[in-house]
């Protein structure tokens, strides 16, 4: 377990949707640090996240979210940063200069940008029902897989020689871009990067959901 984590403390909540790869994007995090931790199912199609004990802890409704022994906190992104930030090396994880901690910022923007708007939101038709018009989520997604697959040429990871927030936000939709109708046979880069993330010790996956033959 890691060290940093106090030994009379109760384990991290994380309050999830087990196909969310918001969700996922912060269990990855939790588990790369060897953080203990349980899981709450939040029953978003029957309004749990609208309830009033959950909007105390997230006020916007939002999942996932965590409760730390009393610090709650939502939006996937400043999870894993905070995660990061009290239990991690901080400059390992964001940023060990200037350059690195802008560039692993702009990709963190890239998750709740281009990301979402191209393979989350294309998963979220498929998955999910969302009312997204498939096509341009589709489209959305190759032309930032594209930009993603010249990025990758030669490098091991997004940023460094080393996985950062960068990868992890960017990690769960593209590895589920399938499960949108968003094949990753054309970008070999892109799926040898997946692997590296996979390989890694304490790396733990979400849950898999069919991949569609037509929409």
């Amino acid at each position: 377990m890691n060290t940093n984590f106090p030994t009379n403390a109760e384990p991290i909540k994380l309050f999830r949707v087990a196909k969310s790869g918001h969700s996922h994007r912060a269990e990855l995090m939790l588990a790369l640090l060897d953080l203990p931790y349980e899981t709450v199912e939040v029953d978003m199609a029957n309004g749990a996240h609208k309830a009033p004990d959950y909007l105390k802890i997230s006020p916007f409704g939002q999942v996932p979210a965590i409760d730390d022994n009393g610090v709650t906190l939502s939006d996937s992104n400043g999870i894993i940063a905070y995660l990061a930030d009290r239990y991690g090396d901080t400059a390992e994880w964001a940023g060990r200069d200037p350059v690195e901690k802008a560039q692993i910022q702009r990709w963190l923007s890239v998750a709740a940008g281009e990301i979402f708007a191209g393979p989350c939101s294309a998963r979220l038709v498929t998955v999910f029902g969302a009312p997204f018009d498939h096509a341009a989520c589709v489209a959305k997604s190759h032309a930032l897989f594209e930009v993603m697959e010249k990025h990758l040429e030669g490098k091991n990871f997004l940023v460094a020689e080393r996985l950062t927030l960068a990868d992890v936000a960017g990690y769960s939709y593209i590895a589920h871009a399938p499960e949108g109708g968003v094949s990753l046979d054309a970008y070999p880069n892109i799926r040898a990067w997946l692997g590296r993330i996979e390989a890694q010790d304490r790396f733990v996956g979400m849950a898999k959901s069919p991949i569609p033959t037509a929409v």
